[in-house]
């Protein structure tokens, strides 16, 4: 067995400070050679930062370029060979791969690293990603390109037609120690509420109230004061005098509009309106009830009903993994689910028996019509979306 592969005896057991120690030039070849495992490749390239031979650098970037090669061990290089002026026509080629995962936004980050501007207004995207991986990688490009040419060059290079642009904008004017409140105003929800999360002068913000041009300024302004203050009363005044604005649905009825604000307001995505954000700060939001109380009260009525229930499975248990707001109680007639965040219950409509007893021990049935009404407005993170939700999703939500 090799000094590498000692050091690196399985996936995800690599000895960091011991790789440090072994010859620069040995960890190149063994990286050039695609042979190798990869999970053994990628800590030899790790290893070899800011110390990697030149006589091995054009290997190393033939590696970069191999479209067969592995993504993980070519995304790592480019970040230890991404001052390399040689590989920015390779980089600037639209017909080279981009399939793999994890490459073009290494690729766009060492276009930045290398000072292509041309890649300024992908890198914007990219840093208004709702991943927070994704968004730190173009983040870095556009930080090299702004110590490259000054931050003033490159937000005039983006301009400010597209959200990302004006995001762009935000970010730096604040790095920058600027004033952002006014973009509290922007059409965009996603830069709002980017500017709600940076505002810092308590004061400015009380006068902006006041002059804020439309009712989403007001309300993003209120979101910043009471992140600054924590001041329930005072927001609260200021949802008043603006006439409790809401996201009207129709079919939403205040008990199921209560327990999911109560659920998932405080976590919502990034591009949820500010009237849920409001509301959920001054409603008085129910409590959830207690679990283990009314999964046996669901089970004692599906007794009674002659139904044979079984012992209550949450919803992790069912799928053996993740975790989420419903138990399931297996029955002679079915299954139905019960929820976690109210009297909430459900399964197959045609299921009557189980139906009637339920409702009549005050549960709550959901059946298609009302689990089908989508909660505009409230964006929810569910298997890598962030888009609103229908009622039953919320109600009875799992994510593995």
């Amino acid at each position: 067995m090799s000094t590498i592969e000692a050091l690196i005896p399985a996936a995800g057991r690599a000895d960091a400070a011991g790789l440090r120690e072994v010859d620069a030039d040995e960890l190149a070849l063994y990286v050039i050679d695609s042979t190798h495992p990869w999970w053994r490749r990628r800590p030899c390239v790790t290893a070899l930062t800011g110390r990697v031979p030149a006589a091995r650098a054009p290997n190393l970037m033939a590696r970069i370029r191999d479209p067969d090669d592995v993504a993980e061990v070519r995304v790592v290089l480019l970040d230890i060979l991404e001052d390399r002026e040689e590989l920015l026509p390779w980089l600037r080629q639209k017909d080279r791969d981009t399939e793999k995962y994890g490459m073009p936004e290494a690729i766009l980050k060492a276009r930045g690293a290398l000072g292509d501007r041309t890649a300024a207004r992908e890198l914007a995207t990219l840093a208004n990603n709702p991943w927070s991986h994704r968004r730190a990688i173009g983040e870095a490009g556009l930080n090299a390109l702004s110590a490259r040419y000054g931050i003033e060059e490159i937000i005039a290079d983006l301009g400010d037609a597209r959200p990302e642009d004006r995001a762009f904008r935000v970010r730096m004017r604040h790095r920058l120690g600027g004033d952002v409140t006014d973009a509290l105003a922007d059409p965009d929800v996603g830069v709002a509420h980017l500017a709600h999360s940076l505002v810092s002068n308590g004061g400015r913000l009380h006068t902006y109230c006041e002059q804020a041009p439309t009712i989403d300024a007001k309300l993003w302004t209120a979101c910043a004061l009471y992140r600054l203050s924590n001041n329930l009363p005072e927001i609260c005044a200021i949802y008043d005098s603006l006439g409790r604005p809401r996201v009207e649905i129709n079919g939403l009825d205040d008990e199921i509009r209560g327990a999911i604000l109560s659920a998932y307001a405080a976590g919502c995505e990034v591009r949820t309106d500010p009237r849920w954000r409001v509301e959920a700060i001054c409603a008085e939001l129910p409590l959830q009830p207690d679990e283990h109380d009314q999964l046996r009260h669901a089970t004692t009525v599906l007794a009674s009903a002659n139904l044979v229930p079984k012992t209550p499975v949450s919803c992790g248990e069912v799928y053996r993994q993740g975790d989420g707001t419903y138990h399931v109680i297996e029955h002679e007639g079915g299954a139905i689910w019960v929820s976690t965040l109210g009297r909430f219950v459900t399964g197959d409509d045609a299921n009557v028996a189980a139906r009637d007893a339920l409702e009549m021990a005050g549960f709550r049935w959901i059946d298609q019509t009302l689990g089908a009404i989508s909660v505009t407005g409230l964006c929810v993170y569910y298997f890598g979306n962030r888009e609103p939700l229908d009622v039953r999703t919320l109600l009875f939500y799992w994510q593995d």
